[in-house]
């Protein structure tokens, strides 16, 4: 597991967080999250009440919550409510409190943007640009990147006519187009056993 770290910081207080390689998704302790938004030392109790409130909206927010074992302060694993990040955003959404504003005023933002991309798909490819910018690549990396998700497309769509339909047909192709531009497995897995 690289850089998937258990234990996220956020204003100085932990976040327990569970990385599950098979989905490539992150779940979080909602007790730590609901403790650091509302600052109560009863988490728990805030957390019952949330859901009743949001069962009698409607909501479906209590039916993706799973449990797994994460560390509690004695070093001792025991379940813990957990919800990946959509469905934490979801939470914190419904969570009163001045801290989860910044949160809410993000989700309203990014909502924004999802339905302009929708009247206008170029906007997407400019803040992808923007965001890889940001990170710090190099405009030779960037057109290299934008090359090979047009080169990705193309083969894909090509695959998709001839009737290849594996996700493992599909990570063969992705590492072989990614070796074929930047010399480096998309996988790191150069060494995978070909399927034709």
């Amino acid at each position: 597991m690289t850089n998937k770290k258990a234990i996220a910081i956020f204003e100085g207080k932990q976040i327990r967080r569970h990385w599950d390689e098979e989905k490539e998704l992150w779940y979080f302790a909602i007790m730590d999250i609901i403790e650091i938004l509302v600052g109560t030392d009863r988490p728990r109790k805030y957390w019952n009440d949330l859901k009743t409130k949001l069962k009698a909206e409607g909501s479906e927010v209590s039916e993706k919550i799973g449990q797994l074992k994460m560390p509690a302060a004695d070093g001792k694993f025991y379940l813990t409510d957990a919800a990946n990040t959509e469905t934490m955003f979801r939470i914190i959404q419904s969570i009163s409190s001045p801290k989860a504003e910044p949160f809410k005023l993000w989700l309203a933002r990014v909502g924004y943007e999802r339905i302009e991309e929708t009247e206008d798909p170029e906007k997407a490819i400019q803040r992808a640009l923007a965001t890889y910018f940001k990170k710090g690549y190099s405009k030779g990396w960037v057109d290299l990147r934008v090359k090979s998700i047009e080169i990705r497309k193309d083969l894909t769509n090509e695959w998709n006519e001839r009737g290849v339909k594996t996700n493992d047909e599909f990570a063969i192709l992705t590492d072989d187009i990614s070796l074929n531009i930047s010399g480096k497995s998309a996988s790191g897995a150069r060494g995978r056993k070909r399927g034709w």
